[in-house]
């Protein structure tokens, strides 16, 4: 086996990639930085006795990249807004328009929902290899991907999402 046997899951890295990003352009720089490092890390990778686990390592190399760039954009972010003197700022309200699309609502859930239901729901993977590319525990793929599915379920049916936890009521 070699890197030439990346080429079958290119059309998954891309889908999972342009679900990931939300632009085309930065989805296929993605996919190629991924497809880059796994030449590059091509030794660490260790096929199951069956052969199989290729397409749960591609996927775990683009989380780690995804998770990477987004870290690099934040802080990039801040250091500029720092820069110019500007306080950093945030708008709770911003994005308040109702999402009917489910791209949108995607688009809309909280990045650690979003990456465990397009694994589990879009790609296919089961709840341990969605564990091992987002490197949880088993319980937690659960719990996000519940959490994430009943979020979805409000935004494309019109509801609030909820954006918190139940507040508690003290009693005395």
């Amino acid at each position: 086996m070699g890197p030439e046997d990346t080429l079958p899951h290119i059309p998954r890295l891309r889908r999972y990639a342009r679900l990931l990003t939300g632009d085309a352009s930065r989805a296929d720089d993605l996919v190629q930085d991924t497809l880059e490092r796994a030449c590059h890390k091509w030794a660490l990778w260790k096929p199951r006795a069956d052969g199989t686990g290729l397409r749960a390592w591609l996927l775990s190399l683009m989380h780690n990249l995804h998770l990477n760039q987004v870290r690099d954009q934040v802080h990039e972010r801040q250091s500029v807004e720092l820069d110019e003197g500007n306080e950093p700022r945030h708008d709770p309200f911003s994005h308040t328009t109702e999402r009917l699309d489910l791209e949108q609502a995607l688009a809309a859930l909280n990045p650690v929902l979003r990456e465990t239901v397009l694994l589990v729901c879009v790609e296919e993977l089961s709840y341990a290899e969605a564990a091992q590319v987002l490197g949880v525990p088993v319980g937690t793929v659960m719990s996000r991907l519940s959490r994430g599915r009943e979020q979805l379920r409000r935004l494309t049916s019109g509801e609030a999402p909820l954006t918190s936890a139940p507040r508690l009521k003290i009693v005395n």
